[in-house]
């Protein structure tokens, strides 16, 4: 399908999205895009890409293209994005009321004079753009469009979405306050992003097709840029872009989890917008069905199916779907795991593709594994997520594997935990591995098996990998309190453990969340469902404190207000009586107490790792055994989230056997060079 002057292969369009690299790791972000490159899609674009230095987001790490040094860094990935026959894209950003400038210390300038809108509330405002502080806004995009063809890009995205970019300002009635010729009616409001796209049309548009991202919804009422109004734009100016993107809302809006979000939630926002232009259009809405795929084209919903998740998940999904090989797809669970590395500002993980933003850093390949080394054979203990990871893993390299299981299912905690409310997605980390390790000759799964040191040492396998996961604490122990607080044993205590396996508290149970992630939240919805009452006590200041960072936050903390659990904040808990429990203020340390009939501690969890050390215990044994290395890996090393677990199982598989890097970094990192002045 055509774009402007460039056409593109196929419909598979992996839309702007970040990875926690930005221009901190621009070689491990280029090798990133071009595994998509090589997996099939047709459109690969950067993330968001910062055009000018008087509008940036620190302390978030995203692309820059401020001068001509910023060059070479990006034509790297233009280059690899373009290696297989894919269009390069580039997301060129204007933050306005969103860059609080703390790096450059730029005045911000915005549509009106606001208070910065960041994701920590900086106190800073932005000076409202004049008329020569728009013509210069209009030449520093028409910069970095010229900037951009030379950094080899076949396409430009104008980012006007999530609330982030500046074009969604001027169109905004929530951030457009101007009485000028720049406020006011929508055409008006719409005269900005007409000039630019005129600009920079006449600039590159012989070359570059030009596209326009913009949110179907702001979702903040009729002050905002509603949907109606949205077509009504897009009705007016039909023919402005050469490819219409069309996101949703705020970024939590648009990414929101497969917990508060199904697969292609967006339709009916978007769905009769292809009546009111003659223009391609792409949209998103964590697409992992290609008949879901399918039918968004046959319906001409949509002309392209853009993904920024599921390609992270699946980089080869559209060469899977080419071949027929459905049964192979990685699918994103929506655990927005991904999301963290950019929240974080640290490097990018994905539960499900263990390679992600580690193809440069570490040699990874999302679809080959490295050559078998000199040994054999790998015992793997326990099949959890890094038991199965490691196991299917080690079975690509060529290995004879073996699976001991203690229990009578796979997937460890996520057979367990995608039972829970919203949860049920995540089972796709233990069913894709289930599968594709079923259809291996050379592994072996035995159930019922809980091994110890004697009988692994008898077996006669080479490599031993001990995944025996980790169990919730009983005593409170995380971060409140670093040793075990006084409980009486006549209160019915729990813990996640326990009522996943079927024991549930009854009557008014109090929750205490000093685990700040997903479970407390979770298992507070559930305990509803199963009709008790719930307190959720916490030590920090939000309910699932963490998530945050995986945009799910204030989804979560609307969905227990609204079931009725009451919600104590800042609040931990000092004591567990027969028929309370002693809450403390985090910054008073006043006492209250609380009654209830049951506790259910989300504290911290304990390593299971008796065995490993039972092994290390009989170390003089192992030649004997003919047992050449025994390692521990997972949560039975360190508990900590699914993606983490993956990760282990992985990095196992791929460092068997191979030369042992002593303190040498074990991984690629950029090095920033220094200024000769």
């Amino acid at each position: 399908m055509q774009i402007g002057p460039v056409t593109s292969k196929n419909r598979f369009y992996q839309v702007p999205h970040c990875n926690g690299g930005g221009y901190r790791d621009p070689s491990a972000a280029a090798a990133m895009r071009g595994s998509k490159a090589e997996g099939g899609w047709g459109v690969i674009f950067t993330e968001q890409c910062e055009m000018h230095h008087s509008s940036e987001i620190t302390p978030f790490i995203e692309l820059r293209l401020w001068e001509d040094k910023d060059i070479p860094m990006l034509n790297k990935m233009s280059e690899k994005m373009k290696e297989h026959g894919a269009l390069a894209g580039i997301q060129l950003a204007y933050s306005g009321v969103n860059g609080p400038n703390l790096y450059t210390k730029e005045v911000p300038l915005a549509v009106s004079a606001q208070p910065i809108r960041t994701f920590t509330n900086d106190p800073v405002q932005a000076r409202a753009l004049d008329r020569t502080d728009i013509k210069d806004l209009r030449r520093w995009f028409v910069n970095a469009a010229i900037r951009s063809k030379k950094a080899g890009f076949d396409l430009i995205c104008l980012y006007g979405a999530h609330g982030f970019g500046i074009f969604q300002h001027f169109l905004s009635r929530a951030t457009n306050l101007r009485t000028d010729e720049y406020g006011g009616s929508l055409e008006n409001r719409a005269r900005f992003v007409n000039e630019v796209v005129a600009d920079i049309r006449d600039a590159v548009g012989d070359c570059m097709g030009l596209t326009l991202r913009v949110s179907l919804d702001e979702t903040i009422g009729d002050l905002g840029f509603s949907n109606s109004e949205v077509r009504e734009f897009v009705d007016m100016n039909r023919n402005l872009p050469d490819l219409w993107d069309l996101a949703q809302g705020t970024w939590e809006d648009c990414s929101g989890p497969s917990r508060f979000k199904e697969e292609a939630a967006q339709h009916a926002l978007v769905k009769g917008i292809h009546e009111l232009t003659d223009k391609p259009i792409v949209g998103v809405g964590r697409f992992t069905s290609p008949d879901v795929m399918v039918k968004m084209i046959t319906s001409n919903t949509l002309d392209f199916i853009g993904c920024a998740r599921p390609s992270i998940a699946d980089p080869f999904l559209p060469k899977k779907i080419e071949e027929g090989r459905i049964e192979d797809i990685r699918e994103c669970i929506g655990c927005n795991i991904c999301i963290t590395g950019d929240m974080t500002m640290s490097i990018s993980r994905c539960t499900q593709n263990p390679t992600f933003m580690e193809e440069w850093r570490k040699g990874w390949h999302p679809e080959r594994m490295n050559a078998k080394g000199k040994s054999s054979s790998v015992l793997v203990v326990g099949a959890g997520p890094a038991g199965l990871e490691a196991a299917l893993a080690s079975a690509k390299r060529g290995y004879d594997v073996a699976i001991a299981e203690a229990s009578t299912f796979l997937g460890g905690r996520v057979a367990l935990e995608r039972k829970l409310p919203g949860l049920s997605a995540w089972g796709r980390v233990s069913d894709y591995r289930e599968y594709q390790i079923s259809q291996r000759s050379n592994v072996e799964t035995y159930f019922d098996s809980e091994l110890d040191a004697k009988s692994i040492l008898e077996f006669g396998f080479e490599n031993i990998c001990i995944a025996t996961g980790s169990q919730w604490r009983r005593d409170g122990v995380s971060r409140q309190h670093v040793v075990p607080f006084p409980t009486d044993p006549a209160m019915a205590l729990y813990t996640p453990d326990d009522v996943m396996n079927g024991a549930y508290p009854t009557g008014h149970v109090v929750i205490y969340d000093d685990d700040h992630y997903y479970m407390g939240g979770v298992l507070a919805e559930l305990l509803i469902q199963k009709g008790c009452q719930v307190t959720l006590v916490t030590p920090a200041a939000y309910v699932s404190e963490w998530t945050v960072n995986t945009l799910e936050q204030h989804e979560i903390h609307r969905r227990l207000a609204s079931l009725g659990v009451v919600i104590e904040l800042n609040r931990g808990i000092m004591e567990i009586g027969e028929h309370h429990v002693k809450s403390n203020c985090m910054f008073t340390d006043a006492l209250r107490p609380i009654e209830c009939d049951a506790v259910l501690v989300v504290s911290s969890r304990i390593e299971n790792n008796a065995v490993y050390n039972e092994l290390k215990a009989s170390e003089s044994d192992w030649t004997d055994a003919g047992i050449k290395s025994v390692k521990l890996i997972g949560d039975a090393n360190a508990p900590g989230p699914i993606a983490w677990a993956t990760y282990a199982g992985h990095r196992y598989a791929r460092e068997l056997d191979e030369e042992d890097l002593g303190d040498a970094l074990p991984f690629r990192r950029e090095i920033t060079q220094l200024s000769l002045d």
